[in-house]
C-alpha cells in the first residue's frame, strides 16, 4: 500500500475512534445522567398526581333526620331494632312500617350485640364514668360521683334509656349526645347515641319494658 493512502486510512481511523470516544463520554456524562434522572422522577411525579387527582372520595349523604321506611320484621310494634352496621335505629311500628333514626355505635372492640329491655328512663340524666373509662381515661375521675344533667358537657344528653338484661343494668344506653356530628359513625364506648331531639321523641314513644334487639 503506498505511504499516502496509508496515512489517509490511519487518520480515519483516528477520527473514528474520537467519534466513539466523545459518544461514550455523553452516555455516561454525570451531569447527563443527573439531568435524566431528574426528568424521570418529575415524570413518575407527575403521573402520580395525575393518578391522585383522579380518586374521588365520595362523602356519606347528609342526615335528614328520622324516616318512615318499609321494614319486615316479626317484632311487635313499639321493639326497638339497631343495626350497628347500618348505624341506624328502628322503631317498629304497625303495618310493615319503622320509623328510622340514624345513630352512633360503638367503636372496634366496644360494640356489642343482643337482647336487652329498656329497664329504666331519665331526663337529663347524670352521667357516671365506670371506673374502665376512668382508668382509660384518667381526666374523668373527677366525675366518679356523677356529671350533673342538662348541662353541655354532659355526653348523655337529653334524654337517656337504659337497657337492662335478666334485671341487671348492661351498663349500655341509648342516649342523647353533646357531640352531634359523631351521629353516623362508629364513636362511642359501647352506648347508641342520638341527636336530643330525636332521642326526646323515642324517649316519649318508649315505655319501660320494651324489647330492644341490637345486631
Amino acid at each position: 500500500m503506498p505511504q499516502q493512502q496509508t496515512a489517509t486510512a490511519l487518520v480515519g481511523i483516528d477520527w473514528l475512534q474520537d467519534v466513539v470516544v466523545d459518544v461514550l463520554n455523553d452516555l455516561y456524562d454525570p451531569k447527563q445522567v443527573a439531568r435524566g434522572n431528574a426528568l424521570a422522577k418529575l415524570e413518575s411525579s407527575s403521573s402520580s398526581s395525575s393518578k391522585k387527582k383522579k380518586k374521588i372520595v365520595r362523602k356519606a349523604p347528609a342526615y335528614k333526620g328520622r324516616a318512615l321506611v318499609d321494614f319486615d320484621t316479626p317484632e311487635k310494634p313499639g321493639t326497638i331494632i339497631i343495626r350497628t352496621n347500618e348505624r341506624a335505629l328502628y322503631r317498629v311500628m304497625e303495618d310493615g312500617k319503622a320509623m328510622r333514626y340514624l345513630v352512633a355505635v360503638g367503636k372496634d372492640g366496644f360494640n356489642w350485640s343482643g337482647v336487652a329491655t329498656v329497664g329504666m328512663k331519665r331526663k337529663n340524666p347524670t352521667w357516671t364514668p365506670p371506673a374502665e373509662m376512668i382508668k382509660r381515661t384518667p381526666k374523668y375521675a373527677k366525675w366518679r360521683n356523677g356529671m350533673p344533667g342538662g348541662i353541655p358537657q354532659n355526653p348523655l344528653g337529653a334524654r337517656a334509656l337504659y337497657l337492662f338484661k335478666g334485671g341487671r343494668d348492661t351498663m349500655f344506653r341509648i342516649h342523647g349526645t353533646n357531640a352531634p356530628s359523631s351521629i353516623g359513625t362508629a364513636a362511642s364506648s359501647g352506648c347508641i347515641r342520638m341527636l336530643n331531639h330525636e332521642v326526646i321523641e323515642l324517649y316519649n314513644k318508649t315505655p319501660v319494658g320494651t324489647k330492644v334487639i341490637v345486631l
